[in-house]
């Protein structure tokens, strides 16, 4: 009995001041993690990624060699460990960190990773009130993403407010933020699936067509249009090239490390985007806000799982993908045993929660990390298929 007035008080409490409570340990977490990342590099601990924020290294330093025309996609040993891998657009737009003192701008970085939050906080879900339950089942994929200064935060909220904006029906802004997160990351075209929800198809397709041109001649601020046609010719180089990671933590992982079963990496592809793209034939379903929380929840596991790169840093944006599908409906002990799959063996695997050797001699070489996350998106397109059939009879 105190234990629920307990709870009931924490939850009147959390949902009265629920956003300030967010922002203020999102700030605190991101302080923390910067703090830590600067002083360890400083006393010279270094990983096998070299600095601990080398991933902000390779950023910054693509803007200087952006500005002295040099490839961006070669690699720069004296400067930082592995490539830069994002488009001439995102060299320049690191311009606003570039000069600033590396203390600061990585806080700044990190903090502008916090975007998926507050894209987050922009749903209206119809079953939730408390979103800081939400923001918390995040926050442990947050933290991995920012200790390796990663762009998954960023890439997480963009795609989300391309959605936000789409209910919005702003289609300007929509675009926007789809166009913007393929240029930092190209699976973010896949964000454009949820343009099918979209009537007015026709002025979006226009509108992303506009974004994409003007973000491909952005450089030019900086350079010449030869000088860039060249960059962008490095860039196509690189990625044709660029080889899978070692126990990659998407669907290819799984089949390789599971079951010793190495298929085409464009045959999973394909299969995989039929499965996608078969939801989609329930067109009674466009105008169900579920549907479409359930579609923006599969295509943000989708691009994680179907992601030959994977790794764990990535995993802010399908953890955020199944955050949405627990949230989009009614609660039942199935979706409460495999949302406690995702948080025990996703979020918490690669942690100290375990004991080193199971996370080295079973956790890494058997991928399970992309396990759960592979269980909850094929229920969301279950679930898709199975939504109320209510709503098909009042939307005719």
């Amino acid at each position: 009995m105190y234990g629920q007035v307990g709870l009931s008080s924490l939850n009147s409490f959390l949902s009265k001041y629920q956003a300030y409570i967010a922002l203020v340990l999102t700030l605190v977490v991101v302080g923390l993690i910067t703090t830590q990342n600067i002083l360890l590099s400083g006393f010279g601990y270094e990983t096998v990624m070299g600095s601990f924020y080398n991933n902000y290294l390779i950023f910054k330093n693509s803007f200087f060699h952006l500005l002295d025309n040099e490839n961006l996609y070669v690699l720069y040993k004296s400067q930082q460990i592995d490539l830069f891998k994002y488009s001439p657009t995102f060299s320049l737009f690191f311009a606003v960190f570039a000069n600033l003192p590396d203390w600061l701008g990585l806080f700044l970085w990190n903090g502008l990773n916090a975007l998926v939050f507050y894209a987050l906080w922009q749903i209206k879900f119809p079953s939730v009130k408390n979103k800081f339950w939400i923001w918390a089942f995040v926050l442990i994929e947050f933290i991995t993403n920012i200790q390796s200064s990663q762009s998954n935060g960023l890439m997480a909220g963009l795609m989300i407010l391309g959605y936000v904006f789409l209910e919005r029906k702003n289609l300007l802004l929509a675009t926007l933020m789809i166009v913007l997160s393929a240029y930092i990351k190209v699976f973010g075209v896949v964000a454009f699936a949820l343009f099918h929800l979209c009537p007015e198809k026709w002025k979006a397709v226009g509108y992303s067509i506009m974004w994409a041109i003007v973000l491909f001649v952005l450089p030019l601020l900086v350079i010449s249009p030869s000088e860039l046609l060249i960059q962008y010719q490095n860039w196509l180089v690189m990625m044709r090239v660029d080889a899978p990671v070692p126990f990659s933590l998407s669907v290819v992982g799984w089949l390789k490390y599971w079951f010793h079963y190495e298929p085409n990496g464009m045959y999973v592809l394909g299969v995989g985007t039929i499965m996608f793209l078969a939801p989609f034939i329930r067109f009674v379903q466009y105008k169900n806000p579920v549907y479409k929380q359930l579609v923006l929840a599969s295509v943000l596991m989708w691009v994680v799982l179907f992601n030959h790169k994977a790794e764990s840093p990535t995993f802010i944006i399908a953890v955020a993908g199944v955050a949405i599908w627990y949230f989009s409906q009614p609660t039942s002990l199935v979706k409460k045993i495999m949302l406690g799959l995702v948080l025990l063996f996703t979020q918490l695997a690669p942690t100290d929660l375990f004991p080193f050797f199971v996370r080295d001699e079973i956790f890494k070489p058997y991928v399970i990390k992309v396990v759960p996350v592979i269980i909850v998106w094929l229920k969301v397109q279950f679930d898709i298929f199975e939504l109320d059939s209510q709503f098909e009879e009042r939307a005719d």
